[in-house]
């Protein structure tokens, strides 16, 4: 026995040894961290820069932070690209930096793909608009952005951003070819960044009752949750805000601080390097899985 322990140590040491010898390649959003598998075993670093953001060749220092060396070329990020998940979506807003909120062009491909369609984070979003329908890959955790889907109508994401300044709502997009997923897109992009939505926007009609009934303060935090596909635990109420208790998809649980008026994010529960106002509740999950 004392030998088989001796020559399980040993393979762990000579395993680290080759660790701080190697280089990878990962993606890297500000605040985030990188991962890489060597030998079959999965590592997870802090990158020095901290504020890196884009695909780099990193070298671990030791078994917690790795050193950027440089930038990784096209063709090392293409061939990485390739051995991902393929999705298409549409870009609905910027969340920080290169990290969009976006919503998935097809939700039966995504429910096959993703056992269901819901709002997501893609980062390093080196080009493309509002409302551009793009190529991503998602690698299991997070979804990266790859192009440009040059097979979509780029007439479709025009017609969405003159309703956006002409504040039509989701329910009244009027135009050929325009889709249940562009809508929820939409939606996304309504949320938050125009403010002026949500006081323009009429009471829902209940064809069963005679007079419409307001959302109660848990099924507002549900119903935001619900579209990302998180759930609600239980709140708090602490005067301006809540207190939210939730959990996203994977079964991981939250606690974040949601402004009561617009369900602005004031405190997420994690670092985010003082960007957690530029998310609402159901921008927040797509984040949390990202991350």
């Amino acid at each position: 026995m004392g030998e088989k322990i001796k020559q399980l140590l040993k393979s762990v040491s000579a395993a680290e040894h080759r660790l701080l010898e190697t280089q990878f390649l990962a993606p890297c959003v500000p605040g985030g961290q990188v991962r890489a598998r060597v030998h079959g075993l999965i590592y997870t670093f802090t990158p020095i820069p901290r504020d890196f953001e884009g695909w780099g060749i990193f070298v671990p220092l030791d078994q917690e932070d790795a050193h950027l060396l440089e930038e990784a070329g096209l063709p090392l990020v293409a061939g990485y690209m390739k051995l991902l998940m393929r999705l298409r979506l549409r870009l609905a807003r910027r969340l920080h930096n290169q990290t969009w909120l976006a919503y998935p062009v097809n939700e039966s491909d995504a429910s096959q793909r993703l056992g269901g369609p819901r709002p997501v984070a893609v980062h390093l979003v080196s080009d493309g608009a509002q409302f551009e329908q793009v190529v991503s890959r998602w690698d299991g955790q997070s979804f990266w952005f790859e192009d440009i889907d040059r097979r979509a109508e780029p007439s479709i994401s025009e017609h969405l951003r003159d309703a956006l300044r002409q504040n039509t709502r989701a329910e009244q997009l009027m135009f050929s070819g325009v889709t249940p997923e562009m809508r929820t897109a939409y939606q996304l992009a309504t949320g938050t960044l125009r403010p002026d939505f949500r006081r323009s926007k009429k009471p829902v009609k209940r064809h069963n009752s005679r007079r419409t009934r307001p959302m109660s303060d848990d099924e507002r935090l549900q119903d935001a949750l619900t579209m990302a596909g998180g759930k609600l635990r239980g709140f708090l109420d602490r005067a301006d805000y809540w207190t939210v208790e939730w959990v996203s998809r994977d079964g991981q649980p939250h606690t974040s601080a949601i402004a009561k008026d617009d369900l602005t994010v004031i405190s997420s529960g994690i670092c985010l390097s003082g960007r957690d106002r530029d998310f609402d509740l159901t921008s927040l999950v797509g984040v949390m899985e990202g991350y």
